[in-house]
């Protein structure tokens, strides 16, 4: 592959092999909200919408949830050699989430990783058990996603020749538009079927460099 390359990565069910965001909501959100989660599965309200309910049912503190979140501890074990793999070819990479920064900050510094720059929405606990969630990568044109994907991918466009997306999810279907390359599994890579994208399947990271390798 030749020119300036950026790799932009999901991190839920896809840098981490579990949906983190899901189970924390599931873990600390007081009552049901299945309703809510069907809702935006269907398209019915974006994640931005969700979220701002999820906050007003989530009762947390911060060291109980860390504690939890690290107990999960589902990252891709061959997602380090594949950052180190971008590292050594020159490619910029990147994390964008539609999850939340508390958690992907703890998993990737417990793995070392912290120096890997990532956009997210940004989860605040406010005492007494209070959370709110703030959205400082939407987009104000569109305003369903938290974090909007495809904003970001189109302002890196200035900076790289060329630009690869990896996920797994709904949130990850829109950025795959302006994508010059496209990685996906489960929903990501079914929608792109349907879509008649152009999108290489992927079990993991290790498949990811080797069809890199290859370019």
């Amino acid at each position: 592959m030749t020119g300036k390359t950026l790799v932009l990565s999901d991190f839920d069910g896809t840098i981490s092999t579990q949906d983190i965001g899901h189970e924390v909501i599931k873990r600390f959100m007081k009552g049901d909200w299945r309703e809510l989660d069907d809702s935006y599965a269907s398209g019915k309200i974006g994640s931005m919408a969700a979220y701002r309910r999820i906050a007003s049912l989530m009762k947390a503190e911060s060291r109980e949830m860390a504690e939890y979140t690290l107990g999960l501890n589902t990252m891709d074990p061959t997602f380090a050699d594949f950052y180190r793999f971008c590292k050594q070819r020159g490619f910029g990479f990147k994390v964008v989430s539609d999850g939340l920064d508390f958690y992907i900050r703890l998993i990737l510094e417990r793995h070392g990783l912290g120096d890997i720059e990532f956009f997210s929405n940004v989860l605040r606990f406010n005492g007494g058990f209070s959370v709110s969630i703030e959205f400082p990568c939407s987009n104000d044109e569109c305003g369903r996603c938290g974090t909007c994907k495809s904003m970001i991918l189109q302002n890196e466009r200035s900076e790289y020749e060329r630009i690869v997306y990896i996920g797994d999810g709904y949130s990850d279907v829109c950025p795959t538009q302006y994508a010059d390359m496209v990685f996906g599994k489960g929903i990501l890579y079914e929608k792109c079927r349907q879509n008649s994208r152009a999108c290489f399947h992927y079990s993991n990271f290790r498949d990811i460099a080797d069809i890199l390798d290859r370019q």
